[in-house]
């Protein structure tokens, strides 16, 4: 447990270099990744979206590949396609850029619905199926995909089952004066991508998975779950609720936070720090109530011990 407690640490000392002031998002960010799912990053353009997942593949050992996605991008483009070999005169299947261990995919919300659906099964199934043959993808396989905020013109919105593939949804914000003063002196940024040095190797990853299931996740924190779960679903406050799914990423989560602080066991203080970031995305707030004040609602009307 305190080996992952030191590599969180490493992590946010040197994913600091590049995106500064952001530590508690990076932990969010490993907190996914130790749950072997994905992340959403969402923000307005320029705010080290791009950067801080390059630099997290080079710190964790990954292999590495950036898709762009455009309006005119086709599925081909992201799985591969069967192209003619005339030396052998049969199709060979040329593999897409998804066949990697952390794939970046670039303003998701910029591509047609077509093209974005061509991440489902590789998302959930971590395969991908061309013309009646099923190929596994490289093992481990994370999504790190940036999108823009709907009100940006080019932009088509994730559908409901795309956006549940996702285990987290972030914001990282605008860095405050200093931090961006020290950007723009270049002490932080890209251009110290190149000090970052891998703390992770592809072969430390199935252990690294191993152990959040081995955090102890007691009856009255399940309960706490349970209760925050259930509130979700009351149609008076939501359209749509927390799926069964999505109850279990917030337990698996609550698990890799306490992880990540070398903890084995879960403390209500964990089920808060990571619901927003598991939950958001997920649910639709009967009024036009922000995403945040409505999961600011849960969060205060519901009782940490049960007694209401």
């Amino acid at each position: 447990m305190t080996a992952i407690a030191a590599l969180t640490a490493q992590l946010m000392q040197q994913g600091g270099l590049v995106v500064a002031g952001k530590s508690d998002k990076i932990r969010l960010i490993w907190v996914a990744l130790l749950c072997g799912g994905h992340v959403l990053l969402e923000d307005v353009p320029g705010v080290g979206k791009t950067t801080l997942a390059q630099a997290l593949g080079r710190l964790l050992g990954l292999d590495y590949q950036r898709i762009q996605f455009t309006a005119d991008l086709l599925p081909a483009d992201v799985i591969g396609a069967q192209i003619f070999d005339r030396d052998q005169q049969d199709f060979r299947f040329h593999r897409g850029p998804v066949f990697t261990q952390l794939l970046l995919a670039d303003e998701l919300n910029r591509a047609t619905p077509k093209a974005q659906s061509a991440l489902l099964e590789a998302m959930e199934e971590q395969q991908v199926s061309v013309d009646g043959q099923t190929m596994a993808l490289p093992k481990p396989f994370f999504v790190i995909a940036t999108q823009n905020p709907q009100s940006q013109s080019g932009t088509y919105p994730l559908p409901e089952s795309q956006l549940d593939r996702f285990f987290i949804r972030i914001s990282l914000g605008y860095p405050d004066a200093a931090v961006e003063q020290d950007l723009l002196m270049g002490k932080l940024g890209r251009q110290r991508m190149a000090d970052l040095v891998p703390i992770l190797l592809p072969a430390d990853w199935p252990e690294l998975l191993g152990q959040v299931q081995q955090v102890e996740l007691s009856g009255a924190v399940l309960g706490y779950i349970m209760r925050l779960v259930q509130k979700t679903r009351d149609p008076a406050l939501c359209v749509v609720g927390l799926s069964p799914r999505a109850s279990q990423s917030v337990a698996l989560a609550a698990r890799a936070y306490a992880l990540s602080f070398g903890r084995d066991y879960v403390v209500p203080d964990d089920v808060q720090a990571i619901f927003p970031a598991v939950a958001g995305h997920r649910l639709k707030a009967l009024s036009a109530m922000s995403s945040e004040s409505l999961l600011t609602l849960i969060l205060d009307s519901v009782d940490v011990v049960g007694t209401r």
